[in-house]
């Protein structure tokens, strides 16, 4: 872990999903704290939606699979929030997304256990935003990269 404080993170599991199930529709909504810089992992069958502020600068990610093969997609709201902000806010993603994905990675880490071959599965990041400078689909490594 280069950035991650185990400290940090805190991971709740919704019911339908335990350390180890389900694969497919595993999702992960990671929000966090500006005040303690604390991160905050649920891992559900569904988003928490109820953690997502106004401010939309969560993590949301879910187990999928493309023509058979297991990926990670991620999706980051950039967003239109005027040329100024909406920069801002994709260089914040950018900068933050190797720890998101440490968290993710760090916090269901029993579940990368029990599925080893996982570590190697693709992540594509979706940044989404009306701007279509902003607006990416973009290959991240795998969740090896993030351990």
């Amino acid at each position: 872990m280069e950035r991650l404080d185990p400290e940090k993170l805190s991971v709740t599991f919704e019911p339908g999903a335990t350390a180890t199930e389900p694969i497919v529709g595993r999702k992960y909504t990671l929000t966090h704290s500006d005040k303690t810089a604390d991160l905050f992992l649920t891992i559900g069958l569904a988003y928490a939606y109820d953690e997502i502020t106004t401010m939309r600068d969560e993590v949301l990610a879910e187990w999928q699979t493309y023509e058979g093969t297991p990926l990670l997609y991620v999706y980051v709201y950039v967003g239109q929030f005027g040329p100024v902000i909406t920069a801002i806010r994709d260089t914040i993603f950018r900068r933050e997304l190797p720890l998101a994905l440490e968290a993710i990675r760090y916090g269901d880490s029993e579940f990368f256990m029990e599925y080893p071959k996982l570590d190697n599965a693709a992540i594509w990041i979706y940044f989404d935003s009306e701007n279509p400078d902003y607006k990416k689909f973009e290959y991240w490594g795998t969740p090896k990269d993030y351990r």
